[in-house]
């Protein structure tokens, strides 16, 4: 699986652009500001119907037009395949496969998987939980259908439930009846989504060690604990004992959409300690790009496809070990289709000289 051409009309800086990728290594240079990560993130929405980088479809159409357009040809199990998505402000983004609208966009995610590493993924580590909530969702979401379906589901009733929190607050009048409506699919889909959490940490975690144990040379250990209240027993039962502490917040204080993942890491003394309070630089970078390779096996082994990899500026952010694991494992054949991006065109042609695979590059805002 690959994307072999991609064409972008008033997408972010790009009023009109056309590419044709090779099915290895696709390299993407230019000045700082030129568009090369916007061109990753067009990648990106094409194979998950959303941008990595803007939390409103809007914000990725080109200032002063009207709509965008991004299309695209993946290769998918030996067929060409056209997906198309456009946007017209003030209307519904539409999503097609061979001209053909889907039913339901979530029928996309996953069929082509994709893994982006970026410089702010460090704020997985540093950041709320809401960001660990978003990794561990779209990975799940690329992975199992029946998650995503939960979780979307999950979403709507809490919106729901929340608007009703507000109009009882306005109202000053509980209707527990009403409620009763609410929570009962909420805590039955919150379980499932709980389940699903813990299920895939069990899973994913020795891949994850052992990828980080190759990038850091098995200096230490690490682990990540998912932590949540769905996990309690009594959760239901304190779940609709708090309906008055909600009811005066104006919204749903419990649930799987307050769970959290604690990155642990080994210390001198043998301990695990939290990894945003006493890790380094270097320790928080190689547990990120940890994640996002064993992330990158999973979907393979679940997809029985390489996913697209794409690498925004590591370059500049990693030190030369880890530079150097990396090309490695691109000379092993890991991966299948990779971009990258680079300021320093010179730098990456000296550092993928001696990879043995078809590199191209594509030169951006000449």
């Amino acid at each position: 699986m690959h994307l072999e051409k991609l064409s972008l009309t008033n997408f972010k800086n790009y009023e009109d652009g056309r590419y044709a990728f090779g099915r290895q290594v696709n390299v993407i240079v230019g000045p700082n500001g030129s568009g090369k990560t916007n061109l990753l993130d067009a990648v990106y929405f094409l194979a998950l119907s959303k941008s990595a980088f803007q939390n409103q479809d809007a914000f990725s159409i080109l200032h002063d037009a009207d709509y965008f357009i991004i299309d695209g040809i993946f290769e998918e199990h030996e067929r060409a395949v056209q997906i198309t998505i456009s946007l017209q402000r003030g209307q519904r983004k539409v999503l097609m496969a061979d001209k053909k609208p889907y039913e339901r966009i979530s029928e996309h995610i996953g069929r082509f998987p994709v893994v982006l590493v970026a410089p702010n993924d460090t704020d997985l580590v540093r950041e709320h939980s809401e960001d660990r909530r978003h990794f561990f969702d779209g990975v799940l979401s690329q992975l199992d259908a029946d998650y995503l379906r939960n979780y979307l589901m999950y979403q709507q009733v809490l919106k729901q439930r929340n608007s009703l929190l507000k109009l009882f607050a306005e109202r000053n009048q509980v209707d527990n009846d009403m409620l009763d409506t609410y929570d009962a699919p909420l805590l039955e889909l919150g379980q499932k989504i709980h389940d699903r959490r813990k299920q895939f940490v069990d899973e994913f975690l020795p891949g994850f060690r052992s990828h980080y144990a190759y990038l850091s040379e098995e200096r230490e250990s690490v682990s990540i604990i998912y932590e949540s209240e769905v996990s309690n027993p009594d959760f239901a039962k304190e779940f609709r004992h708090f309906r008055r502490r909600d009811t005066v917040l104006q919204r749903t204080t419990m649930g799987v959409h307050k769970d959290d993942y604690t990155f642990m890491i080994g210390s001198t003394s043998g301990e695990s300690v939290p990894l945003k309070k006493f890790g380094s630089q270097g320790q928080q970078k190689t547990f990120v790009i940890a994640l996002k390779l064993a992330q990158f096996n999973n979907l393979q082994a679940e997809k029985g496809v390489k996913p697209i990899l794409l690498l925004d500026d590591i370059f500049d952010k990693l030190d030369d070990r880890r530079i150097g694991k990396l090309i490695q494992l691109m000379d092993e054949g890991a991966f299948g289709q990779l971009f990258i991006t680079d300021a320093r065109p010179e730098r990456t042609r000296e550092l993928l000289a001696s990879v043995k695979a078809d590199v191209r590059f594509f030169q951006i805002g000449e």
